[in-house]
């Protein structure tokens, strides 16, 4: 496994991955930006440089999360909801085909080991409100405005 940090206007993202794709992308408030990055790690930083730039609306590097079927189900899932739209939880919850499964689909959401790349961000309550995001609030808001800056302002 290579591991490499990187700065976005979010924070310093971690980007774990091999051979078989990355593993796992979270972002944290510190951290120490690498001087190298791992050759296997190159295009993931690039694609996510390229999305803070909004010169990607899509990543397309191999992805190979750890989690359960139901997690990986549920990951699934979200990598159908399109750049700068938004879901609710009980939408994903019928589209995995079962309504009353919606807490365990926010459970797996919060488990999400992708940050971004596999966008739980865009999941809010059916209220409209912005509920639970592992980052904190204020980044899924601040996702949610950078890929649609007009229609997210109604959600706040």
């Amino acid at each position: 496994m290579e591991t490499v940090y990187i700065k976005t206007p979010l924070g310093i993202a971690t980007i774990i991955g091999d051979e078989n794709g990355i593993s796992s992308i979270s972002v944290s408030d510190e951290g120490t930006v690498s001087m190298i990055i791992p050759v296997i790690l190159q295009e993931a930083v690039n694609q996510l440089n390229g999305y803070f730039e909004k010169k990607r609306t899509h990543f397309d590097f191999k992805l190979n999360p750890k989690g359960t079927e139901f997690q990986q189900k549920v990951w699934c899932a979200l990598l159908d909801i399109p750049y700068g739209k938004t879901r609710t939880y009980l939408e994903q919850s019928k589209i995995l085909g079962d309504v009353k499964a919606i807490r365990a689909v926010a459970s797996a959401n919060g488990k999400n080991p992708l940050w971004i790349v596999v966008p739980c961000h865009r999941v809010i309550g059916s209220d409209g409100s912005l509920t639970g995001y592992a980052g904190g609030l204020w980044r899924k808001k601040w996702l949610l405005e950078h890929e649609n800056p007009t229609t997210q302002q109604s959600l706040f």
